[in-house]
């Protein structure tokens, strides 16, 4: 039976890699690295540092390859990330096919850790099901881009016995839960933090997390987020793309 290996990589600096992580970079027959059609290659270049870095196995093949582009997001949300994965899958299965022997062990290294608003694991699922499938999978943990964040800002995530609520912009642009006192935000693209009532809250924002080109900005969100707008805009015409995460909390009596 083929196994695939979940490999929780960090933020985005190598020296995130666990011991762990790095005993099962080197279990693997197989390693694929998804490049982004017309995107730049930073992202694939990462995980290609981390062979370079920890990849002691000559036996350890790296293939890359172009992950299918999602369709242009309209109402259906839902329906085109689902199609997307479905597509991604296909790709993993015939990757599999043409690579990989029926008893081979296969690596996808996973920004952050799969288990945090990452796909993999749920796409993997839908290879599982295919009739021809016979797959075992693995998850080695990682660090993820909140923890980076909390360490980059020399912050705790949660106020003495406080609850922390992880969500994404497009759910933060739906509302606030009233009780929710400290919020952590992933998959923002559009600014949510834009529509909150700024005198309520303090940020602590975050891009490219772990990585030489980190950029932390913080403060009463009244008093920094068109900064952070500013920032985030520039920095993203720079680079091509961009990965930020950011937390807010209630302040006292808002």
């Amino acid at each position: 039976m083929r196994k695939i290996i979940v490999i929780g990589i960090g933020a985005g600096n190598p020296d995130h890699m666990t011991v762990q992580a790095i005993a099962a970079l080197n279990r693997l027959d197989l390693i694929l690295i998804p490049r982004k059609p017309g995107q730049k290659d930073d992202l694939a270049e990462v995980r290609r540092d981390i062979c370079r870095r920890f990849l002691t196995n000559p036996e350890t093949r790296q293939i890359e390859f172009d992950l299918p582009v999602r369709a242009q997001q309209d109402d259906a949300y839902r329906q085109t990330v689902d199609d997307w994965h479905d597509a991604i899958a296909g790709a993993y299965a015939d990757l599999l096919d043409r690579e990989c022997g029926p008893a081979g062990t296969v690596g996808l290294l996973v920004w952050g850790d799969p288990s945090l608003y990452d796909s993999t694991l749920r796409i993997l699922e839908r290879l599982r099901a295919l009739p021809e499938a016979a797959l075992a999978i693995e998850v080695i943990p990682g660090v993820t881009s909140v923890q980076t964040l909390a360490a980059s800002h020399r912050i705790p995530l949660n106020t003495i016995g406080g609850p922390v609520l992880l969500t994404t912009g497009r759910r933060l642009r739906q509302g606030v839960p009233a009780d929710a006192e400290t919020i952590v935000v992933m998959l923002d693209g559009a600014c949510a933090f834009t529509t909150l009532p700024a005198a309520h809250y303090d940020i602590w924002w975050g891009a490219y997390l772990g990585m030489p080109d980190e950029i932390l900005i913080n403060g009463p969100l009244a008093e920094v987020s068109e900064r952070i707008v500013r920032t985030r805009a520039g920095a993203r015409a720079r680079h091509g793309w961009i990965m930020d995460t950011y937390m807010l909390r209630r302040r006292a009596n808002a």
